[in-house]
């Protein structure tokens, strides 16, 4: 095989792989990524056997074939040549000759025999706007579980219909609920429902970055995998098996207080409150009270702080324990200025949403309370 690629297109597509090239591996072949040349195009693919990616970009191809090299040098290298174009040849002993200007190098590399096929892409599903599934995931991935155990809590719940779409995550302490409505969903041909590990969910945006605001996202699923086809780049994931929570338990429903807040400001008080937290629980107390929220915070080692932003709530005094991380991960990602915190009593779940302008889509963020 032998080819010529601009060095531009070669450092794109590589540095989209190296997400989903496996870095500690007992199986040698997962830390390289297969090339092949092919008509005018080479075709790049990773894959940890739980993720794949399969990215392309132009070449002027000397002589067909394929062949694997590392990944993560190819790439360290590659970055490291001066602009212009690169010739690659792969000789017979699967070593990989790289040219460029002034520069001569060889790469040890491997059998393409021996790197894993990956599977085929089945009929579509849908066609989603990446920007829409790049805001379902920016909403819902901090609330994935990070505990290896609860594995269908490592992912978010994917339910795809015509009327839109649903993304849901949740670690047992938290539960983050998006639903997108049918004008920001695309074109649905039918009802699905999946569970997407939280490793192809990072992917997924890093994708959605590279492709532009306007790009679409042909969805499509086989009994045992994902597939998210983004322009010429091609995502594969293990779905996660098992029953995710019955999500719609959850969400409360006879919330009778609530207060409206300025974002930045609650924002920016609980940040500087925590400061002052429990470095492991995170735990403040927010207390509401007519027309202002005081937040505490305090540990014997480091000291204590207050600090109160004004709200519109009127109702009784209340005052609540919560994990502060878990109320600033929902406060750094939605962009409008104003949130209502809806409450019942002191020991029940809370429940966050953007207020004001620019709600188009339905978010809700519910949180435990902490006993303290």
């Amino acid at each position: 095989m032998e080819f010529t690629v601009s060095k531009a297109d070669l450092v794109r597509e590589l540095s989209l792989s190296q997400g989903v090239v496996e870095k500690k591996t007992t199986i040698p072949i997962l830390s390289n990524v297969l090339l092949e040349a092919s008509g005018e195009r080479i075709t790049l693919t990773a894959t940890d056997l739980e993720l794949g990616i399969r990215c392309s970009c132009p070449a002027r191809i000397k002589k067909e074939g394929a062949g694997t090299v590392p990944a993560r040098k190819l790439l360290d290298f590659v970055r490291l040549l001066p602009e212009g174009d690169i010739t690659m040849k792969f000789l017979d002993n699967h070593w990989a000759s790289i040219t460029c200007g002034r520069s001569k190098t060889r790469i040890a590399g491997m059998s393409r025999e021996s790197f894993p096929e990956l599977p085929e892409m089945p009929a579509k599903i849908a066609d989603i706007p990446v920007k829409t599934m790049a805001s379902l995931i920016a909403r819902t991935q901090f609330a994935i579980s990070m505990e290896e155990s609860r594995f269908t809590l490592n992912g978010a719940l994917l339910i795809i219909r015509p009327e839109g779409l649903i993304m849901v995550a949740t670690d047992g302490h938290r539960l983050a609920y998006v639903q997108a409505g049918a004008a920001e969903s695309g074109q649905v041909s039918q009802n699905y429902r999946a569970l997407v590990p939280r490793k192809a969910m990072a992917e997924l945006v890093k994708l959605a970055d590279s492709e532009g605001a306007d790009g679409v996202a042909t969805f499509a699923g086989d009994d045992n995998h994902l597939f998210f086809q983004v322009g010429h780049r091609l995502l594969i994931t293990r779905k996660l098996t098992g029953n995710f929570p019955d999500y719609e338990r959850v969400l409360p429903k006879d919330h009778t207080l609530t207060a409206r807040l300025q974002k930045e400001e609650i924002r920016a008080a609980i940040e500087r409150v925590a400061q002052f937290a429990d470095e492991r629980s995170r735990a403040i107390r927010v207390q509401f009270t007519n027309n202002e929220v005081r937040i505490f915070s305090s540990s014997v080692e480091m000291g204590e702080s207050e600090e109160s932003v004004n709200s519109e709530y009127q109702g009784p005094d209340l005052e609540i324990g919560f994990n502060a991380q878990y109320l600033l991960d929902f406060l750094r990602v939605i962009a409008q200025d104003q949130v209502t915190f809806e409450l019942k009593d002191q020991k029940s779940a809370g429940e966050l949403r953007p207020a004001g302008e620019g709600v188009t889509d339905q978010y809700r963020y519910v949180v435990m309370p902490m006993r303290i």
